[in-house]
């Protein structure tokens, strides 16, 4: 059973991740004119599952997202990898993240204060 520390330490930790996923496309997005700049990406599913035990718990101090350049992405005639159509979709996709992790954690934070006022 996951209980609600747990549960806030891993809405802390996706938000922590979220954002360094959106500085990381933002860096991606700033080079995307710089001959031989390759593309970063974030692990932190790959972290994540490393930092949960098998019965659930997650330790915070285990979370080690890194950064790191994907090999199998197509490499143009200036030898970058980054095309704009690819961030801007991950922008996208980490912007309905970060807003899920705001949204459930703001959920949390209201269940914990209806319980307080009892």
């Amino acid at each position: 059973m996951i209980h609600d520390s747990t549960v806030m330490d891993l809405l802390t930790a996706g938000l922590r991740a979220e954002s360094q996923r959106q500085q990381t496309i933002a860096n991606n997005i700033a080079n995307i004119n710089t001959d031989g700049f390759r593309r970063s990406e974030i692990n932190f599913d790959e972290a994540l599952a490393k930092a949960l035990d098998k019965n659930g718990s997650f330790d915070p101090n285990k979370l080690k997202t890194e950064v790191f350049q994907p090999e199998d992405t197509p490499i143009n005639e200036f030898g970058s990898d980054v095309g704009l159509d690819t961030e801007v979709g991950e922008m996208a996709k980490n912007s309905l993240r970060h807003r899920t992790y705001m949204l459930v954690l703001k959920k949390k934070y209201l269940q914990m204060d209806q319980a307080m006022k009892f």
